[in-house]
């Protein structure tokens, strides 16, 4: 008899907020309801492995799960299904891999704690914090910090894509401690925005806080289109603009039943012409769904 089970992690539009207080690396999770499913099945055969092509860090996960949890003797199978595009900076490669090891200890007939899933991804590479339950704080660097800061507002997302690709290890391999620590004021005061935003619900706050860490951190990874887009917000009535602070996109924040998404996208469409696609979304909690977790022959 062996043991198969899905479980499915959020991607994410970027993060809210991302930078350094007092050296250490933290972001707010942006986690949207476009997912990444992993399928872990346990077939009881001794070390063999069928992994997909092209997933070398899912891949990873299933054995560093199977290690971590006393059973690197084990055989299993993966299966990725994710319309997340990659090198994008919508968290493709954690929302694989935090899956991949849910699944993976679920496969098992185990729990594992979220901090344990943070534990094991980190080992592969760094690691967006969309797993954790609502929005978050976290270190994805070293996770040193983690603190939940609420349930996410009532907020759809235009993420938009101006093409090209940012490689998530070549770009935190690079030292810029000393610039990151030069931002430390204006990361603080975004991370404090958003904090006090996502305790009283205010999006208005929200989206400042997120707009001020994209403009920060224009210093670390420039985006040409960023003040264009933030102007149509605001001419549109978004509540703000936030980006992959370690990728491509750009997200525009809009109050749920206040404005329709469709519209906007048009309106900006007609403004940036070279503009690639745009994926209408919305935010929600981070945290995982398991679909199945069953016994098969």
């Amino acid at each position: 008899m062996n043991l198969k089970a899905s479980v499915k992690v959020p991607g994410t539009c970027g993060e809210l907020v991302q930078g350094t207080v007092k050296g250490v690396h933290f972001h707010v999770t942006c986690p949207i309801d476009i997912y990444s499913e992993a399928v872990v099945e346990m077939d009881g055969a001794s070390a063999h492995y069928r992994f997909p092509p092209g997933r070398t860090k899912s891949s990873a996960a299933v054995k560093k799960t199977l290690e971590f949890l006393g059973h690197e003797g084990a055989s299993a199978s993966l299966e990725i299904h994710s319309p997340l595009p990659l090198a994008k900076g919508m968290a493709s490669s954690t929302a694989d891999v935090a899956a991949s090891i849910e699944a993976t200890a679920l496969a098992l007939g185990k729990e594992i704690s979220k901090s344990d899933v943070a534990r094991v991804a980190l080992s592969i590479e760094p690691t967006d914090g969309c797993f954790f339950p609502g929005i978050a704080l976290f270190d994805h660097r070293e996770g040193k910090l983690y603190e939940s800061l609420g349930n996410p507002p009532p907020l759809d997302i235009l993420v938009l894509d101006f093409g090209g690709e940012v490689d998530t290890l070549a770009f935190n391999r690079i030292d810029r401690g000393f610039l990151l620590r030069s931002l430390e004021p204006q990361c603080k005061e975004a991370l404090d925005m958003a904090r006090q935003g996502l305790k009283t619900g205010d999006t208005r706050l929200i989206g400042e806080a997120a707009t001020l860490s994209s403009r920060t951190h224009q210093a670390v990874l420039f985006k040409p289109h960023l003040e264009r887009v933030i102007a149509l917000a605001k001419e549109t009535g978004a509540v703000g603009v936030n980006i992959a602070h370690s990728g491509t996109v750009i997200g525009v924040l809009l109050e749920k039943g206040k404005q329709e998404p469709e519209e906007i996208a048009s309106f900006i469409r007609k403004h940036i012409p070279e503009l690639r696609s745009i994926i209408t979304c919305s935010l929600i909690s981070g945290g995982s769904i398991i679909p199945f977790s069953s016994k098969t022959r």
